[in-house]
C-alpha cells in the first residue's frame, strides 16, 4: 500500500485488532494447521490463500467461534473470537438468492445492526439512517427498496458488504467474496473493501480464489498448504522458492501484464492442459 494511502487510514487503536497465537485446528486425527501466529492491525489487508481443505474458510470460522481451536487462542479487539463479537463483520461468499425472496436490500442490511449478521432480526426502533449510510458507501442506494432476489449477483454482493459494514466493525472477515462473479464486480467488491479499510482503519481478512483482483490492495498474504504456512509480503510468499518450498514439488511463479500466473502446482489440467488452482493462479504448462 502506498504512503498516501496509509496517511487516509484513522487508526482507532494501537494494539492489532485480529490476533491468533499458536493455534492448531484438527478434524479428528487430520491437523489442518498448527502453531499459527499472526496479528492483522488496523487497515491492514491480509490476504488467505491455499488449495482446498487447507483451512481458509476453517479459519474464518475459527475466527467467528464457529470451529473450536485444538489449540491456542483467537481475539478480536482485545476479546474472544466469536459470533458475540460485534467488532466482526462478515461477508459471505456470493451466492444468488432466489428471485421470489421478500427481503428488500435495506431489510438485509438491517440485518447487521438487529439481526447480528447471522440470526433474525429483532424488534425495536431501526436506525434507518446508518442503514441508508452503509448502501451509499457501497453505491447502492439506488437498490434500497429493490427486493434483493432481483438484484444481480454483483448488486447482491455489495448490499452483503454493506450489511457487514453497517455496525462499523473492527475486523471484516471476506470469504471467498469474489467467487463467482464476473471480473466487472471482482473489481468492484475489492475496491469497496479497499475503501473501507482506507477511509476507516477496518482491519480485513480476505480468503479469496482470486489473487488478481485484490493483489494491487494486498499488505500480506497467509499462504496455506497442507498444515504448513507462510506469512509475508505478495513479493516474500508469491516467489517460485516459496511455493516449491511450500508444496514439495517444483514451482514457478509468473509475473506478467499485472498478473500473477504460477506453472506447476500439482492439480489435475484439463483437456487443454491448464490446471487450475483454488488460490485463483492459473497455473501454465512450461515452455521449454
Amino acid at each position: 500500500m502506498s504512503e498516501a494511502a496509509r496517511g487516509a487510514i484513522v487508526l482507532r487503536r494501537d494494539e492489532p485488532v485480529l490476533r491468533v497465537e499458536d493455534a492448531a485446528l484438527r478434524y479428528g486425527r487430520r491437523v489442518v494447521w498448527s502453531g499459527l501466529g499472526l496479528e492483522v492491525r488496523p487497515g491492514e489487508l491480509l490476504a488467505v490463500l491455499g488449495a482446498n481443505g487447507s483451512g481458509k474458510t476453517s479459519l474464518v470460522r475459527a475466527v467467528l467461534g464457529l470451529e473450536p481451536l485444538a489449540a491456542g487462542r483467537i481475539e478480536v479487539a482485545g476479546r474472544p473470537a466469536g459470533r458475540s463479537n460485534r467488532d466482526i463483520g462478515y461477508i459471505q461468499q456470493q451466492r444468488r438468492l432466489d428471485a421470489r425472496t421478500p427481503l428488500r436490500a435495506r431489510d438485509v442490511v438491517r440485518q447487521g445492526l438487529d439481526g447480528h449478521r447471522w440470526g433474525i432480526a429483532r424488534p425495536g426502533r431501526v436506525p434507518w439512517g446508518r442503514v441508508r449510510a452503509a448502501l451509499a458507501a457501497v453505491d447502492a442506494t439506488n437498490h434500497a427498496d429493490v427486493p434483493v432476489g432481483l438484484l444481480s449477483g454483483g448488486e447482491q454482493q455489495r448490499v452483503r458488504v454493506a450489511q457487514a459494514i453497517v455496525a462499523d466493525p473492527a475486523l471484516l472477515l471476506c470469504d471467498e467474496p469474489l467467487l463467482s462473479l464476473d471480473v466487472s464486480s471482482q473489481q468492484t467488491i475489492a475496491g469497496l473493501v479497499d475503501r473501507r479499510r482506507r477511509e476507516h482503519g477496518t482491519a480485513v481478512l480476505f480468503v479469496t480464489h482470486e489473487i488478481n483482483p485484490i493483489l494491487p490492495y494486498v499488505d500480506r498474504i497467509l499462504y496455506l498448504v497442507d498444515g504448513r504456512f507462510r506469512l509475508g509480503t505478495p513479493a516474500e510468499v508469491l516467489t517460485s522458492e516459496t511455493l516449491s518450498e511450500l508444496y514439495r514439488s517444483p514451482v514457478e511463479v509468473i509475473r506478467r501484464d499485472g498478473l500473477v500466473l504460477v506453472a506447476g502446482l500439482p492439480a489435475p489440467a484439463d483437456a487443454h492442459g491448464t490446471r487450475w488452482h483454488d488460490d485463483g493462479l492459473r497455473a501454465e504448462p512450461l515452455v521449454s
